[in-house]
């Protein structure tokens, strides 16, 4: 699709303002940041349809790298071309990278009470976001007891297999379960405005790097620091929580930052809106050897986001043609299905259950690692949000409000 250079300008600022939005006000880690997307983006916006979105999804959780993130860099590029998408990065990115840097450079600890209620808020809206999106989705893309079954199958297979080779397997039999039904039908969206040549250029690049920055490593720091990020981004399959423990021996390991450092920046990480990958912005500042700070922050977050974002460029021109057939088409039916049940899944464990470690410090970390949802008192905040979110169809950033103040006061109460 050609964009004129007015159209092209205007759309890459209402790429950057919606995206900023989300990025302050996306709470709960990557799953819940789906459900926000699609309520912003789908329901609310319409920029694609509910099909076009899975699809997104489905590749993604198919790709290493941070989930959310490149789904929304696909988001901004379908949208703006290449400036909507670097757009959709920056303003998604920023708030949680600049909120966890200043954090990190004064050494700010959020273990007040009224920290940790409003913490405890946050993830309680988490289960109410993912709740709405399981509910629309599953009506949407799950309409014949066929797919309801393969979402019901996936959600059966990750109860056995959790984790990110669970959520594969459960896409990949999904996919042969819509091949196997041939219900698919060709529709025309939206071509990405990538072609072969800059996808097979990213893919080039990211072999050169992945090869290349050990050779550097010992070179310098700097190169050190990029080496260690870049592969931990390379190797992470689901996003979120799973790259704690390749960061963890990325950076403890080697004793460039203690233990109890990257607990108290995952438990900032945790509090503030935006991917999880912005962690790194906090590991690069509180470096031992430098870079640290500033230089460090911005190293370690580059170097964590561009394997994913040079995988995505590197697939989206093939997968923009494969789509497009009738074969294909049936494909992510049944892998449509399949993300269904695994935001299903999700919807309990990690976001209704939030479980890594079991001896954490005792303040934000404990608020961190503990259940979402720690009584019925908590369960009626979290019932309060998914009404006005389906009922009364209030905005996130309200409800993310109704469940701060909500969480506050349930943290006084007790």
């Amino acid at each position: 699709m050609d964009y004129g250079p007015q159209q092209s300008q205007a759309s890459v600022s209402e790429v950057f303002r919606v995206f900023l939005k989300l990025g302050l006000t996306s709470f709960g880690g990557p799953i819940a940041h789906l459900g926000y997307f699609r309520d912003e983006l789908v329901t609310r916006r319409k920029w694609l349809s509910e099909s076009a979105y899975a699809d997104l999804v489905a590749l993604c959780q198919f790709l290493p790298g941070p989930a959310s993130s490149q789904v929304g860099f696909a988001l901004g590029l379908t949208r703006a071309g290449w400036g909507g998408a670097f757009a959709a990065f920056l303003a998604f990115t920023l708030p949680s990278a600049l909120i966890l840097l200043a954090l990190a450079m004064t050494a700010t600890r959020l273990e007040s009470p009224l920290a940790l209620g409003v913490l405890h808020g946050l993830k309680i809206v988490a289960v109410a976001i993912v709740a709405q999106a399981v509910w629309g989705m599953a009506k949407n893309l799950c309409p014949d007891r066929e797919r309801a079954t393969i979402a019901v199958a996936a959600v059966l297979l990750l109860a056995w297999a959790p984790g990110a080779i669970g959520m594969m397997a459960a896409i990949l039999l999904g996919t042969i379960a819509g091949l196997a039904l041939g219900k698919g039908q060709v529709t025309i969206g939206k071509h990405l405005p990538v072609s072969r040549k800059a996808g097979l250029t990213a893919f080039a690049l990211f072999a050169a790097l992945l090869i290349g920055l050990p050779f550097l490593a010992g070179q310098a720091q700097g190169w050190a620091l990029a080496d260690s990020f870049y592969r931990a981004g390379s190797l992470v399959f689901g996003g979120g929580h799973v790259v704690l423990p390749l960061l963890r021996a990325e950076t403890v390991t080697p004793g460039w930052v203690s233990d109890d450092a990257f607990l108290a920046g995952y438990g900032a990480a945790q509090a503030v809106p935006g991917p999880l990958f912005t962690f790194a912005a906090w590991l690069g500042a509180i470096m031992g050897p430098a870079p640290n700070g500033v230089a460090g922050a911005a190293i370690a977050l580059v170097a964590l986001f561009l394997p994913g974002f040079l995988i995505l460029i590197g697939t989206l021109p093939f997968w923009d043609r494969l789509r497009r057939t009738i074969w294909a088409q049936s494909a992510l039916q049944g892998a449509n299905a399949a993300v269904v049940g695994i935001l299903g899944a999700a919807l309990y464990s990690p976001v209704f259950t939030t479980a890594i470690g079991s001896e954490v410090p005792e303040g934000i970390m404990d608020a961190v690692f503990t259940s979402a949802i720690g009584g019925m008192p908590d369960f009626a905040l979290a019932l309060i949000c998914f009404v006005a979110l389906m009922a009364w169809k209030a905005p996130p950033w309200v409800v993310v409000l109704l469940a701060a103040v909500g969480g506050t006061a349930l943290g006084l109460m007790t």
